[in-house]
């Protein structure tokens, strides 16, 4: 029974009666053709499909989208058989419109039909932005910095608060000096309270990112954006080495560049600058915060002379800097400590103000919190700070006005969690700081994050790092870490730093072999690499040694390393143990610095022996170049070299701490100079007078130690 629809199982010849069943008793109810539990709907899922076999011609059109017509003619015709010429239309087509009247005693709400809603996904950082930008059009309205304080910690996104710092300012930026003084103000209330110190220095960093696009709507963008960032390091809540440090990660045509340079060049050096600062938006409703240090000092020390506590409370609450207390805490306990007869007096002062609700606890807290983390300093002029400070914790303990939890247990377990958060965290930048540097081979970059993280504390831990990542890699990153190791002490290590983290590298070398099969001899070969590259003197061994348990594999090691550095040509070998990797040996670098200086003495070309340096792209290693120039110049007696060294310094190539550096090393050497040059050291101190005379050299190098000849010259 073949025909053009093709053959139909049983199962589907009984569905279509059914179908067909259903429809003759369905039809006076029209309602029921757009219910989702119609026949209709289960046969649509179960289309006929025709045989490979049986199929007929249709001309490539799909057997399910062709109907006979009258005439036995195959027409085209829309999806499910509705219309088209010849044809019967849908199944359950009627003469009207099919539609759900609500008014029916059978109308059911499920049959209507469905409809997708869309809804929109909230970005909590946009939530925020919004927020914001209330909160500070509210601020300006009504100077109130508690509000705003209160507010943004009842928004609890903490982690957004640099785009607080951007919005606030460049609001500002855009408006009068009145509201410009005001967010100046309001970032140093909130300073530490609120917004930590790294927020605060995103917020600007974020600022100067943007600048080139604030400055198409404000003019003088790039001046009052320097303002901003010069008041914000008068007010210490950016550290003047912020400007060094944005300025790494700024392109040097930018906006953000020009607003560093004004700030540093046009603001900070200027005479005076921080009180031309701080009176810059005069008219300000607000006193600067200098200001209100000063009225707190004045304060008590008025209260020193005079020993009235009510009228000391009063004045306090008349400054009406409650987020601002903890600042009375510090100085009254400073002057415990300074005027020994005032600390009863000073006592009392907090005792009253704690128990009256003047001085709330956690500005009590934040106020010995912040003198505990200057005592340091404070030591240097009061001997026996820290003792006196411990002492009052305990009687303000006892008397009931400051948390017990600040108790000395308390404050070193807290500072104990403190420095191991600190060192996790170092621990994670620094894997990243040395595979991008695994990567890059930028020696220059990975010293400058290193310098950026601050924590010189933690070199010997950056070492033990270096060294466990490289031993686990190919040669290419052991020649790599080798290479960096010199340049580390040459620029920010201590000998003490690598001996350090070479001790904590063979402490643990056991746990490092249980994934590194031949730890112990690649440990070997990294420490005896360090001896042959001047990092390690023999003598460094000894003292390694003795900071190792007994017996332990380490020693060994250590036994090993000794064989390997009194072979034969063992600097030659070991120079080449990894096959001299991607990077740098510092002998092959000496040899280049040397070649290209006696280049430049015979053939005095200053422009080709600058670009020579220039190509070595090891500005840390600069002062290798100054030293060897100057023993040349000794040597050779053509002072020639010191025309190189001054363009060098004129261009930038060679910093005045490379400069400082490299005539260090040759005053340390002068003894030894002195046997092959008689007169080294009268040389020595023309060219340290010359260099300081043209500013290439600090005015105060050498001045202890080292005589003035002004009229040495050179022969």
């Amino acid at each position: 029974m073949a025909s053009g629809e093709g053959f139909l199982t049983d199962e589907q010849r009984e569905m279509l009666k059914i179908a067909s069943q259903n429809v003759e008793t369905a039809l006076p109810s029209p309602r029921l053709s757009s219910s989702p539990k119609s026949p209709t709907s289960l046969l649509s899922d179960h289309q006929l499909k025709v045989p490979a076999g049986g199929k007929a011609s249709t001309g490539g059109i799909a057997v399910r989208h062709v109907r006979r017509s009258h005439s036995g003619k195959f027409v085209r015709v829309k999806k499910d058989g509705a219309g088209g010429k010849g044809t019967w239309g849908k199944l359950l087509d009627t003469d009207g419109e099919s539609h759900i009247d609500r008014n029916d005693p059978n109308y059911d709400s499920g049959e209507e039909p469905y409809q997708l809603v869309g809804s929109t996904i909230s970005d909590p950082l946009d939530e925020y932005k919004k927020a914001v930008v209330s909160i500070i059009e509210e601020y300006f309205s009504t100077s109130d910095v508690e509000l705003v304080a209160s507010d943004l910690k009842d928004l609890g996104s903490n982690e957004y608060h640099p785009y607080f710092i951007k919005r606030l300012v460049s609001m500002a930026m855009d408006r009068h000096d009145k509201e410009k003084e005001m967010a100046s103000v309001l970032l140093s209330s909130l300073y530490a309270d609120v917004i930590s110190p790294h927020q605060i220095r995103d917020g600007f960093v974020m600022l100067l990112e943007s600048a080139d696009d604030l400055a198409v709507d404000i003019l003088d963008a790039v001046d009052i954006l320097a303002l901003f960032i010069s008041r914000a390091v008068v007010d210490e809540i950016l550290p003047p080495a912020f400007i060094t440090r944005a300025k790494k990660i700024l392109s040097e045509s930018s906006k953000g560049y020009q607003v560093l340079q004004t700030a540093e060049k046009s603001y900070l050096s200027a005479p005076h600058h921080a009180e031309l600062l701080e009176r810059r938006w005069g008219g300000s409703t607000h006193v600067t915060v200098e200001e209100m240090k000063k009225k707190i000092a004045d304060l008590l020390r008025e209260y020193v002379e005079s020993g009235d506590t009510f009228e000391a409370c009063r004045c306090i609450r008349e400054l009406d800097v409650s987020f601002f207390h903890h600042e009375v805490v510090k100085r009254a306990l400073v002057l415990a400590m300074e005027i020994r007869t005032a600390e009863p007096l000073m006592l009392k002062l907090l005792k009253e103000a704690a128990e009256e609700g003047l001085i709330s606890s956690s500005q009590m807290v934040k106020g010995f919190a912040r003198l505990a983390e200057s005592l340091d300093d404070l030591a240097l002029d009061i001997p026996s700070a820290k003792a006196l400070f411990q002492s009052i914790v305990l009687k303000a303990i006892s008397q009931g006005w400051l948390d017990a939890s600040f108790g000395k247990s308390s404050y070193d377990d807290g500072e104990a969690q403190n420095e191991d958060k600190k060192l996790n965290q170092y621990k994670k930048e620094i894997v990243t700081i040395i595979h991008e540097y695994f990567l890059s081979d930028d020696i220059p970059e990975l010293i400058r994050s290193l310098e950026d993280l601050g924590v010189p504390e933690f070199n010997s831990i950056f070492l033990k790092k270096l060294i466990t990542l490289a031993m686990d890699r190919k040669n290419r990153e052991k020649e790599m870490a080798s290479v960096l190791l010199s340049a580390l002490h040459i620029e920010i290590f201590s000998t003490e730093d690598i001996v350090n983290g070479f001790v904590m590298l063979l402490e643990s070398a056991e746990d490092t072999a249980l994934d590194i099969l031949d730890a112990s001899n690649e440990l070997a070969l990294f420490l005896a690499r360090a001896v042959i590259d001047d990092v390690l003197v023999p003598f460094n061994l000894e003292e390694i040694t003795s900071k190792l348990p007994p017996n332990c594999s380490g020693s060994e090691t250590v036994k090993m390393v000794r064989s390997l550095i009194t072979a034969r040509h063992a600097g030659e070998r070991l120079l080449r143990c990894w096959g001299g990797g991607t990077g740098w040996a510092v002998e092959d670098a000496k040899d280049k610095i040397m070649k290209l200086l006696e280049e430049y003495e015979s053939g005095g070309v200053v422009a080709e022996a600058c670009h020579c340096i220039r190509d070595l792209g090891m500005p840390f290693f600069n002062h290798e170049v100054v030293k060897k120039a100057l023993v040349m110049a000794m040597e050779k007696k053509n002072d020639r070299m010191l025309d190189l060294l001054q363009v060098c310094f004129n261009e930038g190539l060679i910093t005045i701490n490379q400069m400082t550096k490299g005539f260090t090393r040759v005053k340390d050497g002068l003894d030894d100079l002195a046997l092959d040059f008689p007169n080294a050291k009268e040389k020595f101190s023309f060219y340290k007078e010359y260099a300081q005379k043209k500013g290439w050299l600090l005015p105060s190098f050498g001045s202890s130690t080292t005589e003035a000849l002004p009229t040495a010259a050179a022969s």
